[in-house]
């Protein structure tokens, strides 16, 4: 129960509070202050025009690490994107995982990939420890990166921190800032949005955001059903029921 309340609370703490875009200059007057709160609220209302501006915790108003309420906008708005793009990932993987088998080994001695007869759930649990560490390495590397660029000296490659007045939810180039090229960027790597207009940009970023949010609901939904049944009705006839412990399992571990 205590996993179902804090999932209960992060949805709802994950509202259109932290819609509006970060200033680019620390905020010093009443007026910019008000500005800038007019500015989240604006996006809201983009984002969802029912609801508009929602922040029932005050979040956009805590002050993280004493860095001021810009900063804290900035984290917030970050964090909304990226974890919404995670979302949308497992949202599809989970879809994918559920009803097709990679038809390729896994592994060099031939082993197959997990088989679509188990949940996801079941399928990570099943994957050797080499495999997870793969993933999570993989996913620290882009992480660690991505909260680097502000320090590196190229200008090609350096990126304005999100916290700093630099671009939320935008990730830097890789080009020959890393020791080994990479060919393509994580973001747009066929350059296919830097001839779009700044209003379908725009429009980009509230689609994103939304379904992201969706996303979030979807995975969540897909998981409380598993562990809970009968908890999403919808969906009773979808998923498969899983019996083991999320948290305290092979699920999100590496044992």
């Amino acid at each position: 129960m205590k996993t179902t309340a804090t999932v209960l609370l992060v949805s709802l703490a994950t509202a259109a509070a932290f819609t509006g875009s970060s200033s680019s200059a620390p905020r010093s007057s009443t007026v910019a202050v008000n500005s800038a709160q007019a500015d989240l609220e604006s996006l809201a209302a983009d984002l969802n025009p029912s609801i508009k501006y929602y922040d029932p915790l005050k979040l956009s108003t805590w002050n993280f690490w004493e860095a001021g309420d810009d900063a804290t906008v900035g984290f917030l708005r970050h964090a909304e994107i990226k974890h919404g793009r995670v979302a949308m990932f497992a949202f599809v993987g989970y879809c994918v995982q559920s009803n097709f088998q990679w038809p390729w080994p896994m592994k060099l001695d031939g082993t197959p990939f997990p088989s679509s007869d188990l949940s996801p759930p079941e399928q990570w649990a099943a994957l050797p420890i080499e495999s997870k560490h793969q993933i999570i390495t993989l996913i620290g590397f882009l992480e660690v990166y991505s909260e680097l660029a502000s320090s590196l000296t190229d200008e090609r490659y350096y990126q304005q921190h999100y916290m700093k007045g630099g671009k939320p939810g935008a990730f830097p180039k890789f080009g020959t800032a890393i020791p080994h090229p990479v060919p393509f960027d994580l973001f747009d790597p066929f350059g296919q949005s830097k001839n779009r207009s700044e209003e379908a940009k725009a429009r980009g970023l509230v689609a994103e955001i939304n379904n992201g949010r969706l996303a979030m609901l979807g995975i969540f939904g897909f998981i409380l059903e598993q562990t809970i049944p009968g908890s999403i009705p919808l969906l009773g006839e979808i998923v498969k029921p899983y019996s083991g412990d999320l948290i305290a399992g092979k699920v999100f571990t590496f044992y």
